[in-house]
């Protein structure tokens, strides 16, 4: 998934066993239970409807909880009619967010960082994964990180924050400069590259991860999810293996004018999390449409994907272990310093 910030100003993922962060239901619940204690919130007072909100997303796993709470009807007291649409380039998010038409959107806590810092004026509101970036490769002999040592590994995203977590992985198992790292520019390319044989090994998001192994498959292939980055993430950090990639921002016109419907929209996406993880082929199949991806993939990502629904002020701790793990390299990535508390709603 794109770090739009730096690409407003410059910009840096074991068919085994799923290993590593996987929200439970408690944890999504506790998510609900922050959400639904947000300052601005009355708690007696239902959200007067709008006449019409648009959200939008990339075609990453947490729009799935977002295409499957509008098309579920989660959202009713948003507004009277919400619609889902996909961003699909860092140059598309930027223009709608300059121009004011895009008011409430999924994009990287990277991005999120930077825009605030410098002074766009947005909030995040929410965590809506808790990491979803996975090694792929045709060799299922690598188990572990070390076992990439003298490989070549394709990183989409060059100076994002995918290659930069990469690198810090590298740096923390020293083995910086004993694995060559390739770059591509898109998600989409290097699948393109390994289903055509061009490369063997490659860092993923889902769903690119799960689109991956199932092209794979039906063409005869053989691809494998080897390591987890959530994990090598946790060991970097010497934290939980929970990397908080991406969430919800809110522009501050949206805040002001709206404040009972941004509380509406919160609860609605933390209730749609815990139906999305409960039962991934019921939200595949009411995402697919929305983001133009084939179900059986939506339903093969979801439980890769630590999908969550957490008030950005309560994952305050995670969020700035990543964004000061980017800016030890590239402050630019976060706006040039660390965002205050402002940041987060």
């Amino acid at each position: 998934m794109p770090n739009v910030g730096d690409r407003i100003s410059k910009t840096r993922t074991t068919e085994a066993d799923k290993a590593g962060y996987a929200p439970t239901r408690r944890t999504l619940c506790a998510g609900i239970a922050a959400t639904l204690a947000l300052p601005f919130l009355n708690k007696r007072a239902r959200a007067s409807s709008l006449d019409q909100l648009v959200l939008y997303g990339p075609p990453a796993g947490p729009s799935i909880t977002m295409a499957y709470a509008v098309g579920k009807g989660l959202l009713r007291d948003v507004a009277e009619k919400v619609e889902f649409k996909v961003w699909r380039t860092p140059d598309e998010m930027r223009a709608g967010l300059s121009s004011g038409s895009m008011q409430a959107l999924v994009m990287p806590t990277t991005a999120a960082a930077n825009l605030h810092t410098r002074g766009l004026g947005l909030k995040l509101a929410n965590v809506m994964t808790n990491g979803l970036l996975y090694i792929v490769s045709r060799d299922d002999r690598i188990s572990a990180f070390s076992d990439l040592e003298g490989q070549s590994v394709t990183v989409p995203f060059p100076n994002d924050t995918p290659e930069l977590v990469f690198d810090a992985a590298l740096a923390h198992h020293g083995m910086s400069g004993k694995v060559k790292v390739e770059r591509a520019g898109t998600p989409i390319e290097a699948v393109q590259m390994l289903l055509a044989g061009r490369i063997d090994t490659a860092l993923l998001p889902e769903p690119a991860v799960s689109g991956a192994i199932f092209k794979a498959k039906t063409g005869g292939q053989a691809l494998h999810r080897v390591i987890d980055m959530q994990q090598e993430w946790g060991a970097v950090t010497a934290t939980a293996p929970v990397m908080p990639q991406a969430g919800l921002a809110l522009a501050q016109s949206f805040l002001d004018d709206h404040p009972e419907q941004a509380n509406a929209l919160l609860q609605g996406l933390a209730q749609a999390a815990v139906e999305v993880n409960a039962d991934p082929a019921a939200a595949a199949s009411q995402a697919a449409s929305a983001l133009e991806l084939p179900w059986p993939v939506l339903e093969a990502s979801i439980p890769y994907s630590n999908l969550v629904a957490i008030a950005a002020r309560e994952a305050r701790g995670s969020i700035e272990a990543l964004l000061k793990a980017v800016a030890q390299s590239h402050p630019e990535m976060v706006g040039g310093r660390m965002p205050d508390a402002s940041l987060y709603l």
